[in-house]
C-alpha cells in the first residue's frame, strides 16, 4: 500500500507540472515510474513567396536614393515628413527681428557607412514644400504627386556617400562618426517660421497644430543612380544675430548662433515611399518555388506551421502516461543570393500569424511568444532560429483543446527592422576586488524591413521544427 502511495504522490507531482506549464521537470522518480524525453524534429513547415509593396511605415530611418544591382534588381526610395517643432524658438536680443535671420539648411545625418551602393556614386536630392496633409496611416507605396508641385520647390544638394560632411560625436564611453548633407533654403522661409512664432506661440505646441502651418517636406533623388543612404535624422537649422550684453561697460553682437527650429522625430508622420523592381533572376528564382524574403517592401514567406502534427504527436504518445512540453524551436537555413554591392540576408525576420499582423504593426507590438516571433540572422551558420515557441503550442493545447486553428497555422514571415535598448548594470564583489558590467538589450520596437535593402532565400526544406518533451508513465 506504502509502496502505491508513493506512486500516486509521484504522478500527482507530475501533473501539477503539465497544468502549470511553467515547470519543465518531471518530479520525483521511483523505481516502477518510467521516465523519457524525447526530441522529435520529424515535422515539416512549407511556405511560398508573396510580394508585399504595401507595408506600415514605421521604421525610424529615412531611406533615400536610387540604386541598380544586378542579382538584386532597381530600387529607389523617396521621403515624405512632417515635422516636431521646437517649443522655444530665441527671439530675445535679436534687435533686426526677422531680418537678423541670414541663413537656413535642412540638415541630414546618416551614421558613417550606412549607406548600399557605390560611396564615390554622384546624386543629387531636391526638397519640395507639401501644400497638404499627410494621410495616417500611410504606406510604402505611398505616391506623393498631389502632395506637392514643382512650384513648391525649397531646395537642392548635390553629394556622395564619400563626400558628405564627416562629423565626430564624443560620448561618455565612445566615440562616433556620422556625414551631414546640408540642403539650403530659401531664408524667407526661416523668416516666415520666425514670424509665426511670435504672433502665434500655438502654431508650435503640438506637431498636428505646427502640420497645419507647415505641411511637411518631400525629398526626392533628383541625379544619379549609384547608392541608397540611411538617414536617422532630418533637422531644420537657421543662423542669426543676436545681441548680448556682457556686463555694465560691453556688450555684443554674435553673428552666427545656431538653432534648430524643427526635426523629424518618431511622433510625426513620415514615410519611406518604395518602388522596387526585382531582378530577372529573382523572379525565375520564386517561379521555380523558391521562398525568398526581399526588402525594403519587395517578397515574404507564406509558411504553413505543423502546429496540428505537433500536438497529435505529442497526446498520441503521452495518451497512456504523463507529459510535459519543454521546447519547440525552428531553424531556418538559409542560402545567400549572389548581387552586387553584396546586399545580405534581413538582420532580423519576423515570424507573425497571417491574421495578426496588420494589428501586429498598427499596436506598434512587441513579440509575445504566442502570435509572433523574432529572429537574428546567425552569420556563423547562416540560419534564423526562432525559439520560445513553446508558449504558443501550450495555448492551443490548454485554451483550445488542442485542435489548431487556420489562423494558428498560416504564418508570414517577413523581413524587419528591430530597435534595441542597451541596459547595463554593474555587479562587485570581494575577491581582493572585481566587478563587472552585464549589458542586457531590451527590445523596444519592432516595424517592417524598410530601412535598407536585404534579400535571401529560405531553405524550408532543410528546415529543422523541433518538439522535445518529457513523459512518465507506471509499471
Amino acid at each position: 500500500m506504502r509502496k502505491f502511495l508513493l506512486a500516486l504522490m509521484a504522478v500527482i507531482a507530475v501533473a501539477v507540472s503539465f497544468n502549470s506549464c511553467t515547470d519543465d521537470t518531471i518530479g520525483t522518480s521511483i523505481s516502477d515510474i518510467k521516465s523519457a524525453v524525447i526530441d522529435d524534429s520529424s515535422f515539416v513547415i512549407t511556405g511560398k513567396t508573396v510580394r508585399n509593396s504595401h507595408l506600415r511605415s514605421r521604421s525610424s530611418i529615412q531611406l533615400l536614393g536610387d540604386i541598380s544591382a544586378p542579382g538584386f534588381g532597381h530600387l529607389t526610395s523617396d521621403v515624405v515628413a512632417q515635422f516636431m517643432p521646437a517649443t522655444r524658438i530665441d527671439t530675445v536680443g535679436v534687435h533686426g527681428g526677422d531680418q537678423w535671420i541670414d541663413s537656413c539648411f535642412i540638415t541630414m545625418r546618416v551614421a558613417e557607412g550606412d549607406f548600399t551602393g557605390d560611396s564615390i556614386a554622384p546624386m543629387r536630392l531636391d526638397v519640395y514644400k507639401l501644400n497638404k496633409q499627410l494621410p495616417v496611416p500611410i504606406y510604402s507605396d505611398f505616391d506623393p504627386t498631389a502632395y506637392y508641385s514643382k512650384g513648391d520647390f525649397m531646395g537642392s544638394v548635390s553629394y556622395s556617400a564619400s563626400q558628405a560632411h564627416k562629423q565626430t560625436l564624443e560620448s561618455q564611453n565612445a566615440t562616433s562618426s556620422y556625414y551631414e548633407i546640408n540642403v539650403p533654403v530659401p531664408v524667407e522661409f526661416a523668416r516666415s517660421i520666425f514670424n509665426e512664432y511670435k504672433a502665434n506661440p500655438a502654431t508650435f505646441s503640438t506637431p498636428r497644430d505646427f502640420a497645419n502651418f507647415f505641411p511637411g517636406i518631400y525629398i526626392t533623388n533628383s541625379y544619379g543612380q549609384g547608392n541608397v543612404m540611411n538617414f536617422y535624422d532630418i533637422e531644420f537649422v537657421t543662423y542669426y544675430r543676436k545681441y548680448e550684453k556682457l556686463d555694465e561697460a560691453t556688450d555684443t553682437i554674435y553673428p552666427a548662433k545656431k538653432q534648430s527650429y524643427m526635426a523629424v522625430t518618431p511622433e510625426v508622420v513620415y514615410n519611406n515611399n518604395i518602388n522596387l523592381d526585382p531582378a530577372p533572376s529573382i523572379l525565375e528564382m520564386i517561379n521555380d518555388g523558391a521562398a525568398i524574403v526581399m526588402g525594403p517592401a519587395g517578397y515574404e514567406v507564406e509558411a504553413s506551421f505543423p502546429i496540428q502534427s505537433i500536438i497529435d504527436k505529442f497526446r498520441n504518445d503521452t495518451r497512456n502516461s504523463l507529459g510535459v512540453i519543454n521546447t519547440l524551436m525552428l531553424k531556418i537555413p538559409v542560402s545567400k543570393v549572389t548581387n552586387k554591392y553584396n546586399i545580405a540576408p534581413p538582420k532580423y525576420l519576423l515570424m507573425v500569424k497571417e491574421s495578426y499582423r496588420d494589428e501586429f504593426f498598427e499596436k506598434d507590438s512587441l513579440t509575445n511568444n504566442r502570435d509572433a516571433f523574432y529572429a537574428e540572422f546567425d552569420e556563423s551558420s547562416d540560419c534564423y532560429v526562432f525559439t520560445g515557441l513553446r508558449d504558443y503550442v501550450l495555448d492551443i493545447i490548454n485554451n483550445k483543446g488542442g485542435v489548431a486553428t487556420e489562423e494558428d497555422i498560416k504564418f508570414i514571415i517577413m523581413p524587419i527592422d528591430v530597435t534595441k535598448y542597451s541596459n547595463a548594470a554593474t555587479s562587485s564583489y570581494t575577491y581582493y576586488y572585481y566587478s563587472s558590467t552585464n549589458t542586457t538589450q531590451i527590445v523596444t520596437k519592432i516595424a517592417p524591413g524598410i530601412s535598407k535593402p536585404s534579400l535571401a532565400k529560405l531553405d524550408l526544406n532543410k528546415a529543422i521544427v523541433r518538439l522535445t518533451y518529457s513523459k512518465q508513465s507506471i509499471d
